[in-house]
């Protein structure tokens, strides 16, 4: 199904955060803003929730320092216990300050290798996935902001003009 979406192109960061401002105060939804790099503060402009992405972080984390104990007692102490610089392996506790940095290593790995594969999964960003960048100039230099239409769209051009938007389009958008 396709719906009417419509396309402001803007030349500058700070004229598009004047601009997402506006649109917002004026009730209109923001489907999406296009940008060739980040800008700091435009998720709070655009009233998007914050991540939840830091819990996941953590969750991964536990998980690493839990294989990390299980992986270092088994190996270690139960399977093929060694003494290796004087120090007894009668018990994973004895040897704990030997297994720090072995913990540490493996919360790390596992926080962030997981944690980036569920940003692509969740972002839907496979490999060989087609870009689905409206507008090619946006990987470039210039900003574009994507609004839904809802029998609005000669108040929207106006407005949007009015914000400083070099370029205003109305297209069809898939979904």
């Amino acid at each position: 199904m396709a719906s009417k979406v419509i396309h402001a192109v803007y030349n500058d960061d700070d004229i598009l955060m004047h601009a997402v401002k506006k649109v917002r105060a004026a009730h209109h939804h923001i489907e999406e803003v296009y940008t060739p790099f980040p800008v700091h503060g435009l998720d709070k402009a655009m009233g998007l929730e914050d991540t939840r992405i830091a819990i996941t972080s953590f969750m991964y984390g536990c998980l690493g320092l839990t294989v990390a104990i299980v992986m270092m007692n088994y190996i270690m102490i139960e399977d093929w216990p060694q003494d290796i610089g004087g120090k007894p392996s009668f018990s994973y506790l004895e040897n704990m300050p030997a297994f720090v940095p072995i913990m540490f290593e493996l919360t790390v790995f596992f926080a962030a290798h997981l944690m980036v594969i569920t940003f692509y999964l969740r972002s839907r960003m496979w490999p060989f996935k087609k870009a689905e960048n409206p507008d090619k100039r946006t990987t470039d230099d210039l900003f574009l902001m994507e609004i839904g239409i809802h029998d609005n769209e000669d108040d929207l051009k106006n407005l949007l003009l009015d914000t400083g938007a070099i370029e205003v389009k109305v297209t069809e958008k898939d979904e």
